[in-house]
């Protein structure tokens, strides 16, 4: 038996898991890690609302995303302030979340400091990796691309130590661990949003 805090209770959590199995089982991988991830995520999924919440020790579905510029020639990444690496934005689901789509654009624009980011519904990877949570836990992280308006300016906030555009193809180093294969199905997603194309 799981233990739950109020503000962790699995009602709150309802919806927010019904977007997650529908949004995962109708979607097509965009590599065979993703895959193999998305399968791992959904097998998490059976435990019920509570697999979305931080609670969950065996494991818990997060949501992030690759921000693209208004052009789509750079992604803006930030140096976290935990493990020193840099990394596409988000983190931990919240029970106000209704989608896994709202949650990665909520902390996109949380950790940005942008207003007007547009976000594509359809996860461009998933990924399931080890982390610190409840004293060791799995995140199983379904990422999303995000796109940013016409000169947008960044503003780092307190999660990071740095936030930075880059072009896809020179990313920083340390680069954390899936980051960079979000670079192809990313400019895929830019490209289908986009009335034009890049340049």
């Amino acid at each position: 038996m799981v233990d739950r805090s109020p503000c962790d209770d699995a009602d709150g959590w309802t919806a927010l898991h019904a977007d997650a199995l529908a949004v995962l089982t109708g979607w097509t991988p965009t590599s065979p890690d993703a895959a193999v991830a998305r399968d791992r995520t959904l097998g998490l999924l059976d435990a019920g609302p509570i697999a979305m919440s931080r609670a969950h020790r065996a494991g818990h579905v997060t949501a992030s995303a690759l921000v693209f510029d208004a052009t789509g020639s750079q992604v803006l990444l930030c140096l976290h302030g935990k493990f020193h690496k840099w990394v596409q934005l988000g983190g931990h689901c919240e029970p106000a979340d209704r989608t896994l789509a709202g949650a990665a654009l909520r902390e996109a624009t949380e950790e940005s400091g942008i207003a007007g980011l547009r976000i594509d519904p359809l996860p461009i990877d998933v990924d399931v990796h080890p982390v610190a949570c409840q004293g060791g836990s799995l995140h199983h992280d379904v990422r999303f691309a995000v796109f940013a308006p016409v000169g947008a300016t960044e503003r780092v906030s307190v999660e990071s130590e740095a936030l930075g555009w880059f072009p896809p193809e020179r990313l920083p180093q340390p680069l954390a661990g899936g980051t960079a294969r979000l670079v192809t199905p990313g400019l895929a997603a830019f490209r289908r949003a986009s009335p034009h194309p890049v340049s």
